[in-house]
């Protein structure tokens, strides 16, 4: 990878400003005028952090993923009972969707906009982090029930990434409610408590 400038506050700001533009306006139609716009930094300006619009769409998804993995690990470290680390995972996944909607939905959408290299160091993220929760799944059931891991992981990233169609802080159930909502239909299946009320 070319070096690239540290992550100083201007940059946090410009990559900040650059996800509301994607997510707003999509990848493909944004422009890097419309991020120069956003921002009040000139073209030159912007042109120092990043060389291309592809390299400013990789710098937010690489950025993003790298806060979302080291709020994960930092959330599970010393943590070792599997339901507990299921329950956090949930959590803090939700929590931030809900702290940095803008920057979710450029990661669901547009991650493989990014080619070469730079898709090679996001899906080698995404590849982490999926890991984090495979592995968690692995140690919840035992192997001899076990239904198939890969399945089951990027099913659950299926239901937690699609809520961002929908959710609206503001407006539906608090994070630690709607992580327990989800937690409970995955691990028990949504029909689960309803029969056995019956």
């Amino acid at each position: 990878m070319p070096n690239r400038p540290r992550y100083d506050r201007k940059l946090e700001m410009i990559l900040q400003e650059a996800s509301r533009v994607f997510a707003d306006k999509g990848y493909h139609q944004a422009t890097v005028r419309d991020i120069a716009r956003a921002t009040g930094v000139s073209l030159a300006g912007l042109y120092y952090y990043f060389k291309s619009k592809e390299d400013l769409l990789f710098l937010v998804l690489d950025h993003s993923l790298g806060r979302l993995l080291s709020r994960q690990r930092e959330a599970l470290e010393g943590v070792t009972d599997p339901r507990a680390r299921f329950q956090i995972l949930i959590r803090n996944h939700l929590g931030f969707f809900a702290g940095n909607e803008q920057e979710m939905k450029v990661l669901i959408r547009e991650a493989a906009s990014v080619s070469g290299e730079m898709r090679e160091r996001v899906a080698d993220r995404e590849r982490e982090y999926a890991g984090i929760l495979y592995r968690i799944l692995k140690d919840l059931a035992p192997e001899e029930n076990a239904p198939d891991l890969r399945v089951a992981t990027f099913s659950l990233f299926g239901m937690l990434n699609w809520v961002y169609t929908w959710y609206v802080p503001d407006r539906h159930l608090p994070v630690e409610r709607l992580a327990r909502e989800l937690e409970q239909i995955f691990l028990n299946g949504y029909s689960a408590g309803i029969l056995d009320g019956a």
